[in-house]
């Protein structure tokens, strides 16, 4: 048996990774994996990089690494000046220096912002990579640590501000205060030097939930835009139950103080400011799937919604919500059409207001936004807009929706620098047929030459749990084009880039859509004449590293070789690991028979066959030790079964870095090498 593998601390478990890392770093830490580590590390290091600050009073701040900080240093600049790479940046928190003094490895995962002072901050310290985070109380004015402020263990956790000198705290510190999943379930009010189970409960979500979450709506702070007839400005307290990834309840507090369950579908994705609640349905159960509502919220002494909803983007075939805000005064969204996006705003101050579209610059292939305040309820009604694509370095704009001028316009670019020469490559939106005839998109970048039918090709895949995936720009992605290898973006069905109902159909006993979809623009690269089966790999981590792990066992014959990441790879066990009780609604229970039945159809660990019986593409398992949310154990289990059925995989587990593979520059840098060095002797050399 080789459960053994499941016990972190069991001799033999450390025996079996020491051996294979030492034969996997033997075959790809090669002269060029050295140098492609040094190139990707120049990249996240360089002094001229596109900065996105957030404001916090009257500074604004920004995260970088550089050479001498690794891990990073937090900084500021003064609010009237321009946020360029060479403005003079005033270091406020470097954590190589904190990670030095206390002998242990912290990942910056960012800051909450205490509304009532804003540069008052709770850093949020990742233990190594992992879900496991700290929350420390730090003063952004003066540069400090807060002598007796809070300082909360490393759980799975997360809080919000009540008030200057209160949090609510969601902490999975114990049994009790954990879902069954493993994330934090229990919201409790804490002053400074109070234990964290010592604090009034405020919240509870049920064990079998996934997450509990709660935050305070304050109409007192800043200029109130809209208030409603009453001048009510009392506090809105409100706590989101995730029942599933993806399925919520949102409770709000009454003039009584007791939490009533707001009228709102299941199945949504939602955000509310002092005055509206804009909600994106993923079911039919109120209006139809892939359809923006706005409502607006009462004086909470009555109904706490009102009945009226307004549908503010319609669905359509192929059509999705990329993204959506409320601001203080204005819903802003992005739509995609078949992965082809639009900005829309709405003023919120007007019951008469119909949505505005801004306009883009020519060439995006995608959009994002984020507000330039770091708390929105001091904020105004700017934000960053960032415009990019496979070949487009990102551009960041100002749109200052104050101006209500139509139409809207966004100004003030800054570029960043290109991390890689573009100049004869190319990028194009194209489609596969699926098994089914469904049209399945994906994005082709082609490098500047290539032979016709010989291209190396690397395609990464997602496809599961709504996550969408989008064209962005890379220096990572540049390396591997500059090298002469193609890429892929597959937009299958388990993500929501086309609607909703892109995912739900490949849910549970339809997750075979996904596969089918993978495979089916493998064959389509081949049939356009790319490429040839040899030549092609896949990729892709966590879910992902389950889509390519399907590849390699399920239609080996459709590829040459296949990096898998962090990957989940026995559905029968997976929910034996507390973060995977989140995945059931996604995938099937596998202690329910007929659950068990369908995904043992695709599930990779039983799918194996024997090296006589049937050959492989060249494999490549990457893990990590102290990832707590794929277990390594399923990646350790799949390279032990492979051997055993006569394969020979590559495996190499790092010591850090958890599910995400954060660590200092230099450690992420060799990562992606040491994967880009097992691509060049699979597909990309010449042979």
């Amino acid at each position: 048996m080789d459960l053994f593998l499941e016990r972190d601390d069991d001799p033999a478990t450390r025996e079996f990774v020491d051996e294979r890392n030492i034969l996997s770093q033997a075959a790809l830490d090669t002269p060029a994996m050295r140098a492609d580590a040094e190139a990707l590390q120049a990249m996240m290091e360089r002094d001229d990089r596109l900065i996105m600050p957030a404001r916090r009073g009257n500074w604004l701040f920004d995260f970088r690494r550089s050479k001498d900080n690794p891990l990073g240093l937090w900084r500021r600049l003064p609010a009237d000046q321009d946020p360029l790479p060479n403005a003079e940046w005033e270091t406020v928190f470097d954590l190589d220096a904190f990670c030095a003094s206390e002998g242990k490895r912290w990942i910056y995962a960012g800051a909450v912002t205490c509304p009532w002072e804003p540069t008052r901050v709770l850093l949020r310290l990742s233990d190594g990579g992992s879900d496991l985070t700290r929350l420390l109380e730090f003063d952004a004015e003066a540069k400090e640590i807060v002598a007796g402020g809070f300082d909360l263990p490393a759980v799975r956790s997360h809080a919000n501000w009540l008030s200057r000198d209160e949090i609510c705290y969601f902490g999975a510190i114990d049994e009790f205060s954990a879902t069954l999943s493993g994330w934090p379930r229990v919201g409790r009010r804490l002053q400074r030097g109070v234990a964290p189970q010592e604090g009034s409960i405020l919240y509870e979500a049920a064990r079998t939930d996934v997450y509990g979450y709660a935050f305070v709506i304050d109409p007192a702070l800043g200029d109130a835009v809209i208030d409603d007839a009453s001048g009510d400005r009392r506090q809105i307290h409100v706590f989101f139950a995730g029942h599933q990834i993806g399925k919520m309840s949102i409770h709000a507090e009454d003039e009584k103080g007791a939490l009533r369950r707001l009228d709102l579908p299941v199945e949504i994705e939602a955000d509310l400011n002092r005055s509206h609640c804009l909600w994106l349905a993923k079911s039919d159960e109120a209006v139809a799937a892939g359809s923006l509502v706005l409502q607006r919220l009462t004086p909470f002494g009555a109904a706490p919604l009102d009945a009226e909803r307004r549908i503010i983007s319609l669905p359509a075939d192929g059509r999705s919500i990329r993204q959506f805000r409320l601001l203080r005064s204005y819903a802003v969204w992005v739509v995609e059409d078949r992965l082809v996006p639009r900005l829309f705003v709405l003023d919120l101050s007007r019951t008469d207001a119909e949505p505005l579209e801004v306009v883009l610059p020519e060439g995006v292939e995608s959009v994002s936004f984020t507000p330039r305040f770091a708390d929105l309820q001091l904020g105004d009604d700017t934000l960053w807009v960032v415009g990019q694509g496979f070949l487009l370095p990102p551009t960041r704009y100002l749109l200052d929706l104050s101006e209500q001028r139509a139409p809207l316009a966004l100004k003030e670019p800054q570029a960043s620098p290109a991390y890689f020469d573009a100049e004869g490559m190319t990028s194009a939106l194209l489609e596969a047929v699926s098994e089914d005839g469904t049209r399945v998109p994906y994005h082709l970048v082609l490098p500047k030459a290539f032979r016709t039918g010989e291209l190396p090709v690397l395609i990464y895949g997602y496809g599961g749990f709504a996550a969408s995936l989008g064209p962005h720009y890379s220096g990572t992605t540049g390396r591997w084009l500059e090298q002469g290898g193609g890429y892929v973006q597959a937009y299958i069905r388990g993500g929501s880039e086309l609607g909703p109902q892109w995912h739900s159909v490949a849910k549970r006993e339809g997750r075979h859509k996904a596969f089918e979809d993978f495979v089916a623009i493998a064959r389509d690269l081949v049939k356009r004449g790319y490429t040839k089966p040899s030549r092609i790999a896949c990729t892709g981590a966590s879910n992902g590293g389950l889509l390519s792990a399907v590849m390699l066992t399920r239609y080996p014959q459709d590829f040459g070789a296949v990096w898998c990441r962090v990957p989940v790879i026995d559905m029968t066990r997976f929910q034996q690991f507390p973060a995977g009780r989140a995945w059931i609604d996604e995938y099937g229970d596998p202690d329910d028979e007929e659950d068990r039945r369908f995904m043992l159809d695709y599930s990779p660990l039983q799918a194996i066959r024997p090296a006589l019986q049937q050959r492989y593409p060249a494999l490549y398992i990457e893990s990590s030790s102290n990832d707590d949310r794929v277990h390594p154990s399923h990646a350790r289990r799949f390279a032990l079964r492979l051997e055993q059925a006569g394969h020979r995989p590559l495996f190499h587990e790092f010591g850090s870095g958890g599910h995400g593979g954060a660590g200092n520059s230099a450690e992420m840098a060799r990562r992606t090498a040491i994967g880009y060095s097992f691509l060049r002797g699979a597909i990309l050399e010449p042979r």
